[in-house]
C-alpha cells in the first residue's frame, strides 16, 4: 500500500511540473537515465530523482518485448476467457531459462496439453472459442479496428446469454453481430461487404441482424450517406477537397430532404462523382460504382435528381 501512494505522489508530483520556474518555458524533457526534469530553454533541472515507472530492461523488436515482458495481455473480449487465463509455453524451458532435462518433458506435455483442455470447460465456451475466432477473421478482413472486434464480441456474448445462438448458424450470427457492431461505433460496412467476408448470404445475414437487433434491444441510428463517404474517397484515392466539397453537396441534399427513402451507399457514390467532376479529378461512374458496391444505373439515378434539384451546372456530359 505505500510503494502504491508512492507512486501516485511521483506521477501527480511530474504533472504538476509543466513551466519552468526560472524562464517560464513550457518545453520541458524528462531524462529517465538521471531521473531528471530538464528545462529544454535555459537547461535548469526542475526535479530529480524521481521515479521510472516503466520496465527495467530494453526491447528492439515485438519478439523481443514478448520475450521479456511478465504480465500478459490486457483482459478483451475477443477472446473466449476474455484473456485471463494461463498458457504453458512450447518452450522446453524453466522459469530461469534453462532446458528442462529430457526426463521431466513427458510430464511438461502431459500439463501442456491438459491445461490446453481445461481453457474450453463446457460447450459454451466452446460454442464462444469457435465464434470469437471466425468473427476475428472476418475483422482482419474488412480491417476493421479494435473497438468494433471489441463491440461485436461484447454483443455475440450477448446473444449467448439469452439462448440466440441455439439451432442458428454460427457463422451467420458472428456476421450479423460485425454488422451491428460497425453501425454501432459509426464505421458501418455495407451487408455486401461483410457477406463478402463470411461464408454467409447477405439475405441470412439480414435476417439474423433483425433477430439479434430485436431482441438485444440494440440502439442503431440508420447510416447516412456521410458516414460512407471519407472511406470512398480513400478507395478512389481522391483529395481532401473533393471530400470536403461531397460533404457540403450532403448538406444541401439534407436541406432539400432528398436523401430520405435513397439508400446511402448509392447517395454517398453519386455526391462522390459529382464532386470529383466538379474539383477536377473525375473518376468514370464503373470505378465508383465498384468501390460503392452499387451499380451504375443507381449512380446515374441519384445524379440526375441530385442534379435537377439542386440546380447545378455541371458542364460535362454524362
Amino acid at each position: 500500500m505505500d510503494l502504491i501512494c508512492l507512486v501516485k505522489k511521483e506521477k501527480e508530483k511530474i504533472e504538476e511540473i509543466t513551466r519552468c520556474p526560472k524562464c517560464g518555458s513550457t518545453h520541458l524533457s524528462i531524462d529517465y537515465n538521471r531521473g531528471e526534469v530538464v528545462c529544454n530553454n535555459c537547461g535548469l533541472v526542475i526535479d530529480e530523482d524521481f521515479i521510472d515507472h516503466g520496465p527495467e530492461w530494453r526491447a528492439f523488436d515485438h519478439e523481443q518485448r514478448d520475450a521479456r515482458t511478465r504480465v500478459g495481455s490486457p483482459m478483451t473480449y475477443t477472446i473466449h476467457d476474455k484473456g485471463l487465463s494461463t498458457v504453458i509455453g512450447q518452450e522446453n524451458r524453466d522459469s530461469y531459462g534453462k532446458s528442462i532435462p529430457t526426463r521431466s518433458r513427458a510430464q511438461v506435455y502431459r500439463l501442456r496439453k491438459w491445461q490446453s483442455r481445461t481453457r474450453i470447460a463446457d460447450a459454451t465456451e466452446r460454442n464462444l472459442a469457435v465464434a470469437l475466432s471466425e468473427l476475428d477473421r472476418m475483422a482482419s478482413s474488412l480491417s476493421l479496428p479494435r473497438n468494433v472486434r471489441e463491440t461485436a464480441a461484447l454483443i455475440y456474448r450477448r446473444a449467448v446469454a439469452k439462448n440466440l445462438i441455439r439451432g442458428r448458424s454460427i457463422e451467420g450470427v458472428s456476421a450479423a453481430t460485425v454488422y451491428a457492431a460497425c453501425r454501432q461505433v459509426g464505421v458501418p460496412r455495407t451487408l455486401d461487404e461483410i457477406a463478402g467476408a463470411s461464408k454467409v448470404s447477405r439475405k441470412e445475414i439480414g435476417r439474423f441482424y433483425r433477430l439479434v437487433a430485436r431482441e438485444l434491444r440494440l440502439k442503431l441510428i440508420p447510416t447516412s450517406p456521410k458516414d460512407y463517404i471519407s472511406r470512398f474517397c480513400s478507395e478512389l484515392k481522391l483529395s481532401g477537397e473533393v471530400q470536403a466539397k461531397s460533404g457540403e453537396l450532403l448538406k444541401l441534399i439534407a436541406e432539400k430532404e432528398l436523401a430520405s427513402g435513397r439508400g446511402p451507399t448509392g447517395m454517398a457514390a453519386a455526391v462522390l462523382y459529382i464532386a470529383s467532376v466538379v474539383c477536377g479529378e473525375r473518376r468514370t461512374q464503373r470505378e465508383v460504382a465498384d468501390v460503392a458496391g452499387v451499380t451504375e444505373v443507381t449512380i446515374r439515378n441519384r445524379y440526375k435528381e441530385i442534379i435537377k434539384k439542386l440546380d447545378l451546372d455541371m458542364g460535362v456530359a454524362m
